[in-house]
């Protein structure tokens, strides 16, 4: 699979997301957002992820502000947290997540979790938007087949994406097999599983055998799997040794032995687990 830092995937209303972005979650003290995203655009990244509940819309936006480069070559994706979701309160979070950033419009835009009794009047809320172009995308983060179906039998489009958690740890075969079958775009975030499994002895001798390090190889796994993968940090070395994924590929052997790695591994907290929490019934 010949991939560059500019490839990017085609999702199902023809836009085009890079395959790689910057995550920013928890990069919330004061400019710590702002500087993730300019090294990240000096990195060459040109996809930014970020959310209302993050709190950090005003840095990202600054940076991309002062980054020189056209707005349109760099991909903005921002959600819509619980608080906010219904049908007029999501067209305002909207209004109020593009006021922080300083933008017209986003690049993609997702219902951030299912929430129970409201996810449906949210997303007649987000195909609104869609239509009058302060989203280019619509999606959804955080949902399983069962939320998914639900969405698709009463929807006149299908989601461009599903941001979901995923690692060569937790490889969620089933949705992925789901999403994709469906023609929805799938994003892994904590690719990396918050780096607590790292040190994974099988994950070393695969890093060792192509002289790549352990964080390296699992998002270049995701990238080969057609995943969009949005590693996060606010450290520049690391910004910059997880975009240096362009100078090698996994065999098909190598990829299978990191499939098998998958041990059901979660880094989200029980209480917020889309699949084993009743609180997204």
């Amino acid at each position: 699979m010949d991939l560059k830092i500019a490839s990017t995937i085609k999702m199902n209303n023809s836009v085009e997301i890079p395959r790689l972005g910057l995550g920013t979650w928890q990069a919330q003290a004061d400019g710590t957002a702002r500087q993730a995203v300019e090294w990240a655009l000096e990195a060459g990244y040109r996809h930014i992820d970020t959310a209302s509940a993050y709190g950090n819309e005003e840095n990202v936006g600054a940076a991309i502000a002062s980054s020189n480069l056209p707005r349109e070559d760099i991909f903005v994706v921002t959600k819509v947290f619980n608080d906010d979701q219904g049908y007029d309160s999501t067209l305002k979070a909207c209004e109020d997540s593009l006021k922080r950033l300083q933008l017209d419009y986003v690049d993609l835009y997702l219902v951030h979790w299912p929430v129970s009794g409201l996810r449906k009047d949210t997303w007649r809320a987000m195909v609104r938007l869609a239509e009058e172009g302060f989203c280019r995308s619509v999606g959804v983060s955080n949902y399983t087949i069962r939320h998914l179906d639900e969405l698709l039998a009463d929807s006149p489009i299908v989601p461009a994406a599903n941001q979901i958690e995923l690692s060569p740890f937790l490889t969620r075969t089933t949705l992925v097999d789901y999403c994709q079958s469906k023609g929805i775009v799938v994003e892994a975030y904590s690719p990396l599983a918050r780096s607590r499994k790292l040190g994974d002895p099988r994950l070393v001798a695969v890093a060792e055998k192509y002289g790549k390090s352990t964080a390296q190889v699992a998002l270049r796994w995701a990238l080969q799997h057609d995943f969009v993968v949005i590693p996060k940090s606010t450290n520049k070395e690391r910004i910059f040794e997880n975009a240096n994924l362009f100078d090698f590929a996994l065999s098909a052997e190598d990829m299978a032995l990191m499939d098998s790695f998958d041990e059901d591994y979660w880094t989200i907290n029980l209480a917020w687990n889309p699949e084993k929490s009743n609180k997204w019934e």
